[in-house]
């Protein structure tokens, strides 16, 4: 028979025992789903990674620069919603017209306030541009992607930017300037 002594020995054991046993359990549970949560973290970077190559189309990483400096900043974006437009369209006849609206995506809240001190000649430059258009490019994907490539260049032109340049020296020179408006979206496009 046991004393009393080896049974209060045993007794004691027991409780160290499950005590070990939790222990190792929950650093088991943890190491798997720290795992699971690495694994799932970068599966989700490698689809954005993959989003963004998709998104860029092969044309040579045109939207890379702003990306990454977007990207870098770490900020959320700022968005400035201009008032609807309606304009007559450059079709045959004139009876064409186009209500857009759009926003334009800026790098920061200093540069919305910039943009806006700009905005009634970014207006302007930017109604002009829509009526040189017909109602056949504004339906096309192709025509709107030019039309957002030609309102980003109208809405540099305030900031000393714009002008499209045919020497490689001053590309590599003007690729380095960071103008505020980084996009732009359309929040409206009717053609009547």
């Amino acid at each position: 028979m046991a004393t009393k002594h080896e049974e209060g020995d045993a007794a004691k054991a027991a409780p160290k025992s499950k005590k070990k046993l939790f222990i190792i359990i929950g650093a088991v549970l943890l190491l798997v789903l720290g795992g699971g949560g690495a694994f799932l973290y970068m599966k989700q970077k490698a689809a954005a990674a993959a989003a963004l190559a998709e998104e860029d189309g092969g044309d040579g990483g045109a939207h890379a620069p702003a990306a990454a400096a977007h990207n870098a900043s770490k900020t959320p974006p700022v968005y400035l919603p201009m008032d609807n437009m309606v304009v007559n369209l450059a079709d045959a006849g004139g009876e064409r017209v186009a209500q857009v609206g759009i926003t334009l995506e800026v790098v920061d809240a200093h540069a919305s306030d910039s943009v806006k001190a700009y905005m009634p000649t970014i207006r302007s430059g930017i109604l002009m541009l829509l009526s040189q258009k017909t109602a056949e490019e504004l339906l096309s994907a192709e025509g709107k992607q030019k039309l957002i490539e030609e309102i980003l260049r109208e809405t540099s032109v305030p900031f000393g930017g714009g002008e499209e340049d045919t020497g490689t020296a001053k590309k590599k020179k003007k690729a380095a300037v960071q103008y505020p408006v980084v996009g732009v979206l359309f929040s409206s496009l009717i053609v009547q």
